[in-house]
């Protein structure tokens, strides 16, 4: 009796022990396939799901991004924009274009709201804290833009000590002037052709933008020039944002902007944007 029940714990046994294998087994599957989806960001598989790629900007900034009417449409432009074409293309997804204002990109690209940002933005260091960036894509000098009646007035930094500086809300121009101009009193509006307006009716002695910007507004504003100032600055250029933990989108990201560096496509589409600029 004690030997028949002794084979029966034994069996018993070997049957526990096999479904504890088998689900241990089945465990293991489950979680290796759990570990290669987690592989893909959720940025990545949200782009491929929807088919297209979601582009946050600022259409205010010619020739980086801004509306022009082409054959009677309203089109969202610049050589940001030819560059988010470029990276959809290799991703082999649409581009969909959603325009708002500058100070509100990183909030919109935390949301989900949008893929990526590809606005002119600087990649600094308290930016980099909440966002993943590509590689610079472009890189561009500060300078200053004032009133012509103006231009003997303003010859350096000094002259400018305790004036209005005009900058764009949430960018980097505002950092520059509190740095390099001496007592100055930042002008934070969210649009550059807010800015131009109020150095045109002196509401602010002197705006900081980006030169292909500065060109822009100069050439299109008789009464505004480009003041003779160097700005100090280690410009550190312009690239694209991401989510934070999209490094598979930044990966695929950086293999287009290298392309497009080596074929010096970037150098051309900045040409066009300022050639479509009124």
């Amino acid at each position: 009796m004690l030997k028949k029940s002794l084979k029966k714990f034994i069996a018993m046994s070997l049957v526990v022990g096999s479904m504890v294998t088998f689900a241990a087994c089945g465990s293991q599957s489950t979680s290796t396939s759990g570990s290669g989806d987690k592989s893909q960001s959720a940025s990545m598989e949200r782009i491929k799901k929807n088919g297209k790629l979601v582009l946050g900007t600022s259409a205010d900034y010619p020739p980086y991004e801004f509306h022009k009417s082409i054959n009677g449409k309203d089109e969202i432009v610049g050589f940001d924009i030819e560059v988010a074409k470029e990276i959809a293309k290799d991703l082999g997804v649409k581009l969909e274009v959603k325009d708002m204002k500058f100070d509100g990109l990183l909030a919109a690209l935390d949301q989900g709201n949008v893929d990526i940002v590809v606005a002119g933005m600087t990649p600094t260091p308290e930016r980099e804290k909440n966002v993943d960036f590509s590689n610079v894509y472009y890189q561009a000098v500060q300078t200053i833009v004032v009133r012509a009646s103006d231009k003997d007035k303003i010859k350096s930094t000094d002259d400018l000590k305790g004036k209005k500086i005009g900058v764009q809300k949430g960018a980097i121009q505002e950092q520059i002037a509190q740095k390099q101009v001496s007592g100055a009193q930042p002008v934070a509006l969210g649009k550059i052709s807010d800015l131009m307006l109020a150095l045109k009716s002196n509401r602010v002695d002197a705006v900081i933008v980006e030169l292909p910007v500065a060109t822009s507004n100069v050439n299109a504003n008789k009464d505004l020039v480009i003041s003779d100032i160097k700005l100090q600055t280690e410009e550190a250029g312009s690239a694209a944002a991401f989510k934070k933990g999209s490094s598979d989108l930044v990966k695929e990201v950086n293999k287009t902007l290298d392309r497009l560096k080596a074929e010096k496509s970037v150098d051309k589409f900045v040409t066009d944007a300022n050639n479509l600029v009124e």
